[in-house]
């Protein structure tokens, strides 16, 4: 499972720096110096992509991804209720409504990777 995030983290680097233009355009206007924050969560990406596979560091990077994954929850919003086209990303509600629904499910993933939560599979 955390193999398969951190590929979803690197597969995000990717696009915070091949689209930035796109991913500035989805972000809410109440964040300053959006293109800066697109590119230093492309950088943090990358970070916790890495610590995400480092014992020692798991758990803090399990508790930083879940986080972040709510903290850009807006821009998911921004992008579905605005319909701004931003290739590569489909402007679809078959893409919309999944994302939309599934970002506390992968905060939740994240933390349960790193064995910061058990729920709801809690040995009893």
């Amino acid at each position: 499972m955390r193999i398969v995030m951190a590929a979803f983290l690197l597969g995000g680097v990717v696009l915070h720096f091949r689209a930035t233009d796109k991913l500035v355009a989805i972000t809410p206007n109440w964040v300053p110096y959006a293109r800066e924050v697109v590119l230093a969560t492309g950088v943090l990406e990358f970070i916790l992509a890495f610590t995400l596979l480092v014992p020692r560091l798991r758990k803090i990077s399990g508790i930083v991804i879940a986080l972040y994954v709510i903290a850009v929850w807006p821009a998911n919003f921004k992008h579905a209720f605005e319909h701004i086209i931003a290739p590569p990303i489909p402007d679809s509600w078959w893409y919309h409504a999944p994302r939309l629904a599934l970002q506390p499910v992968i905060a939740w993933w994240a933390l349960f990777a790193t064995r910061v939560i058990d729920w709801p599979f809690q040995k009893k």
